[in-house]
This record gives structure tokens, C-alpha cells and sequence, in this order.
């Protein structure tokens, strides 16, 4: 794990002019990943075209994705009753995925933990499809904090609780499951 994130690597193995990148979202790869990937993007395992250009019902691509679905399910346990679903976009996307998926019928209510931009974001998104309940929000404080439970309203009646457990924008993060 800790080569993967480049400890321990020796000064000779990294490619001259790169950069050790932490950044929330996309971080830096092992070269030897990237100097793979480099050399199959054009002409993926022989087969002569990129996996950019291959139609999503071709063999090649669907054995691509029959090995990550058993990869995600092997590194986490998921049973095969449950779907793994690759879902391209990050957390914004989530943040309309989750209403649209869990609200509807009698719960057309969801509470909200206003305790950075992201759930801020995301709140404002549930708006569309129902409503959004702020149960608490540290935007007075320029989301410094996190509430104290005994502030948050939180309704009974809810479908979901969301919260974003590490607003990492201002560095807000829980350190329990609410």
C-alpha cells in the first residue's frame, strides 16, 4: 500500500519530472501502471484498437468489465444479490443519484447535515426531486464545525439522513457515524 502511494520508492524509479500529487480526487499512479496503460491505449491486448474506440458489447470490452466487477466484489466482499454498478462522474453526481433512487411513494423527505459545501451541494440537489431538510448547518461558522447533536432536528419521517462524513474543502470531518 505505502508503494502505491509512492513511499519507498526509490529516487531512480520515478520518472524524471513528476510530482507527488495528494489532491483530493485524481492522486498520482505507479509509473508502471501508466507506462501499461500507455502502451495498450492504442492497441488494447492485440486486438487492434484502443478500449476508447471498442464498442461496450464487444468481447474484449466485455471481459474488461466481467474482471472488474469480480475485482470489486472480491476486494469487498459483495454478495450476488447486490449489482456493481460503474457510474461515470464523482460526488455530484451521488448527490442527484441518491434521491432519484431512494425517495418517492410516501417519502418525499430527506434530512440534511449542512456541514460543509459538499452537503450543502448536495441538499440543494434533493430540492429537485423532494425536499431536502436541513437537520443542521455550520454555514455561520464558514463551516468550521459540526453542530452538536443536540441542535440537529432530525425527522422521523425522513427516507435518508445524508452527511458527508469529510467536507474536505474546509476540513470539516466527522469522526463517528452519526
Amino acid at each position: 500500500f505505502q508503494r502505491l502511494l509512492g513511499f519507498g520508492v526509490a529516487p531512480g524509479e520515478m520518472a524524471e519530472g513528476r510530482v507527488y500529487n495528494f489532491s483530493a480526487g485524481p492522486s498520482m499512479m505507479p509509473l508502471e501502471v501508466l507506462e501499461e496503460m500507455q502502451r495498450e491505449f492504442v492497441n488494447y491486448k492485440g486486438c487492434g484498437m484502443s478500449i476508447m474506440e471498442m464498442s461496450h458489447r464487444g468481447k474484449e470490452f466485455t471481459q474488461v468489465a466481467k474482471e472488474a466487477d469480480k475485482n470489486m466484489r472480491d476486494i469487498f466482499d459483495i454478495p450476488d444479490n447486490y449489482k456493481v454498478l460503474f457510474l461515470q462522474g464523482g460526488a455530484t453526481l451521488q448527490f442527484s443519484t441518491v434521491p432519484l433512487n431512494v425517495l418517492g411513494g410516501a417519502k418525499t423527505k430527506a434530512d440534511y447535515l449542512v456541514t460543509g459545501q459538499w452537503s450543502d451541494k448536495a441538499q440543494k440537489e434533493c430540492e429537485k426531486y423532494g425536499t431536502g431538510q436541513v437537520v443542521c448547518s455550520s454555514k455561520p461558522t464558514k463551516f468550521t464545525t459540526i453542530p452538536d447533536k443536540s441542535e440537529w432536528k432530525l425527522d422521523p419521517e425522513a427516507a435518508y439522513v445524508h452527511y458527508c462524513m469529510n467536507e474536505t474543502v474546509n476540513g470539516v470531518e466527522f469522526n463517528y457515524t452519526p
